[in-house]
């Protein structure tokens, strides 16, 4: 008996973007979350930077949306094991942000604080430079509370969850200081490309 090869199906070829040990989600955008989702209005919203800054500030909702508009288009990994594709996300880039409060030079870190008490560290280099924005909009609609609304923190080169959800502010520090997830022995930083996902990694 003669077996033809070559008709079990054209394998699936990985996307090029995708980090090591994640898969594509598609279309799925999977809710993860270390808190209750809170009912959050925008007219409570705030966002607020302070520590090592010259001049600590507070927005709200219109103040946010009166800075210059940015978008992000790109993707997401999350440290669970699912990547997501072709996103785009609208909002303000931090920078924008921190021309505002213009940051000490000594400032060499970031807590990034939620209104739910969630808590999560970061590098200031990985927060600016265009590459974090606050968002509120997701594929140009409101970005949905259980993704983070009405507005999140996205640092999209590093796992998803150095993302803040429900975002509050920023305190910049002189210091490595570890947030919820860093404290219970996820990696400080959290490099998808390099598997960043534990403390040791």
């Amino acid at each position: 008996m003669n077996v033809t090869r070559g008709f079990t199906g054209r394998p699936r070829v990985p996307h090029p973007g995708l980090p090591p040990g994640q898969y594509d989600a598609g279309e799925d955008w999977p809710v993860l979350s270390a808190e209750v989702t809170p009912d959050l209005a925008p007219a409570d919203w705030s966002f607020r930077i302070d520590g090592l800054v010259e001049r600590p500030h507070t927005w709200n909702w219109d103040a946010a949306h009166a800075l210059p508009a940015s978008a992000y288009d790109g993707d997401i990994h999350c440290v669970t094991g699912w990547s997501k594709f072709g996103v785009r996300f609208g909002g303000v880039s931090l920078d924008a942000f921190f021309a505002v409060v213009r940051p000490h030079v000594s400032a060499t870190h970031v807590v990034a604080a939620s209104h739910t008490g969630y808590t999560t560290n970061l590098p200031l280099a990985d927060v600016t430079g265009g590459r974090a924005w606050i968002v509120w909009e997701y594929d140009g609609r409101p970005l949905p509370s259980e993704h983070g609304g009405p507005a999140r923190l996205v640092v999209p080169h590093l796992y998803f969850w150095k993302s803040a959800k429900w975002i509050a502010g920023l305190t910049l520090l002189d210091h490595d200081e570890p947030g919820f997830w860093e404290g219970n022995g996820y990696h400080g930083r959290g490099n998808p490309w390099e598997e960043q996902r534990y403390s040791g990694d």
